[in-house]
């Protein structure tokens, strides 16, 4: 079974049902397979064959589980990318990607016209037609030849037509990771990873045809793309879809179409709970809030859930696992700070520089293995050694499991601070500066420092400006060892932050190093 096969299966069985809610027009299942089956159909009279490269270079809409689930069924391998990008990532990601094909926006489209000429392997620009008017004119273009109209495949592709054959080790996705440790590396997801992570999400969480689940992350990432799209849709429930994320919008859909389930990043979290559109009555229906993409400080879970009377449930994931491998279970008191325990079919284990396991309490690595780990990264194979060692997908997040089997994000391996030989985790000093009344965001980083290697530095926002550096200072020292204490306390308006919302340390790094 994969995940384009199980649509069939459901479609067949409640027809009827709705699939999903766009800008409050209802399609159900039967309406989104046929519209699957006849892209993919049109896929394959222009030549696509099992194992082709598309680019999926979409924002959250029906085109996108359109041409997702159709692409699928083609056969075709699918690349989803941030539009966001500038012409230089996508540039790389398509080059590399060996693209055949892209599924695009005509209000995107214009971002491809600078780089047409580099991307000598694609051969089809699939646009997908917005209703708004676009100010170029690609008349003259060297795109022209090549554009083809979303809607007419849809609306022009045959209902019945030989699918290719696919098994659960063939490739399905490529999901380029942020890079934010240098190029974007392709991990690479066969149709067993994502349909596997995908239920054993669903069974874990309970997530079935009853539930209405709230797509505001973006769907090219890997977590909204599990948890809030092929997770309902294995299972007959209904997407609300969000264009982009906003409070008010969240509040409004959610009362409108009494959702039973959220799923955001600790940062969506955060401005929820600023926002004054809200209260509990918006989410008098949401049964389970899900965070995940980064750490949420316990200050912040705590704070919402008091809000809004709802549970947070925090779990982990990256996109070499298709994403998830820890959730904190729903049959028991949640666990703040923590990631939750193994989802079924899954095992996580903390282990040392050599590999071996480490007793509960103690931190090191944690690494993965289970049914939706990746093959390995798109044409790199030291990378993927690397990564994958003897079955076990090492992650580079460094952690700690208690004596009840809850894993504990300690920090990624790599922002570790090391001051005068001590280590520091930046996830510790925030959690102390979340604490304080006044902050609302926080991140901490490694600055060089000629005698002890390197200081503690943090990069704060404030709802009070009268808060200064010295008043957080003072704070940090009643909860934190003095070599943990941040020697400098910058204040800014705002905190650099990628399209899903997760804070980027390595912006702050750089701001530093630049001379």
């Amino acid at each position: 079974m994969n995940l384009s096969e199980k649509l069939f299966h459901i479609a067949k069985e409640n027809p009827q049902k709705v699939a999903y809610i766009f800008q409050d027009r209802e399609t159900t299942y039967y309406e989104l397979e046929a519209s699957v089956q006849r892209f993919a159909s049109s896929l394959i009279e222009l030549g696509y064959q099992k194992g082709d490269h598309i680019a999926l270079v979409a924002g959250n809409s029906p085109h996108f589980i359109i041409g997702l689930y159709g692409a699928l069924r083609a056969g075709a391998v699918v690349i989803p990318i941030n539009p966001l990008y500038t012409t230089s990532e996508l540039s790389y990601i398509i080059q590399n990607g060996d693209v055949k094909g892209i599924i695009t926006m005509d209000v995107i489209l214009q971002k491809f016209l600078p780089i047409a000429g580099e991307l000598t392997k694609v051969e089809h620009y699939i646009i997908c037609e917005s209703g708004k008017e676009t100010a170029n004119d690609f008349t003259s273009s060297i795109i022209k030849p090549k554009l083809y109209s979303f809607t007419r495949f849809v609306s022009g592709g045959s209902s019945v037509f030989e699918e290719p054959k696919l098994a659960g080790e063939d490739l399905a996705i490529i999901l380029y990771t942020s890079g934010t440790t240098g190029k974007p590396k392709g991990a690479m997801l066969t149709h067993k990873n994502l349909y596997s992570n995908a239920q054993d999400v669903a069974n874990y969480l309970s997530i079935g045809h009853k539930d209405c689940v709230i797509a505001a992350l973006p769907m090219f990432h890997v977590f909204c793309l599990t948890v809030a799209l092929n997770a309902p849709l294995l299972n007959g429930g209904t997407i609300i879809i969000l264009p982009q994320f906003s409070p008010k919008e969240v509040f409004r859909a959610a009362k409108e179409h009494q959702a039973t389930v959220f799923a955001g990043v600790p940062t969506m979290y955060n401005y929820l709970l600023q926002s004054v559109k809200g209260n509990q009555a918006d989410f008098a229906d949401i049964r389970l809030c899900i965070s995940g993409g980064a750490a949420m400080p316990v200050a912040l879970l705590k704070s919402f859930e008091q809000a809004f009377n709802v549970r947070v449930s925090e779990g982990y994931g990256l996109s070499e696992a298709s994403p998830v491998t820890c959730f904190n279970p729903l049959d028991r008191p949640r666990k703040a700070g923590s990631i939750g325990r193994n989802i079924v079919n899954v095992e996580n284990k903390v282990v040392d520089e050599f590999g071996e396991e480490l007793e509960p309490g103690e931190v090191g690595e944690l690494i993965v293995r289970g049914p939706n780990v990746m093959k390995g990264y798109y044409k790199l194979p030291e990378e993927t050694m690397l990564a994958l060692k003897d079955g076990w997908l090492y992650t580079g997040d460094m952690a700690r499991m208690d004596e009840e089997g809850y894993f504990y994000i300690v920090d990624r391996k790599k922002d570790m601070i090391i001051v005068g030989g001590y280590n520091v985790y930046p996830r510790e000093v925030e959690e102390v500066l979340y604490s304080h009344p006044n902050v609302t965001e926080v991140a901490v980083v490694g600055a060089p420092q000629p005698e002890t290697g390197e200081e503690v530095m943090a990069f704060v926002v404030v709802d009070n400006p009268e808060v200064t550096a010295e008043a957080l200072t003072d704070f940090c020292t009643l909860h934190l060892a003095k070599y943990k204490i941040p020697m400098t306390i910058e204040f800014l308006e705002e905190l650099p932050k990628n399209t899903t919302g997760k804070i980027l340390r390595k912006n702050l790094r750089d701001q530093i190093t630049k001379p």
